[in-house]
């Protein structure tokens, strides 16, 4: 599920599985779809 934050007075949308920040909806949305759980490669 993707959930709403507000930082630096903008609206993003995180990734609840890892985390991650999205400024577009549906970029999160597609995101946790694929998503494995785990740090993308490019944070490890």
């Amino acid at each position: 599920m993707v959930t709403t934050t507000m930082r630096e007075e903008m609206t993003w949308y995180e990734c609840e599985t890892c985390g991650l920040l999205f400024d577009v909806e549906e970029d999160a949305r597609e995101h946790e779809r694929n998503c494995d759980e785990e740090d993308p490669p490019y944070i490890q």
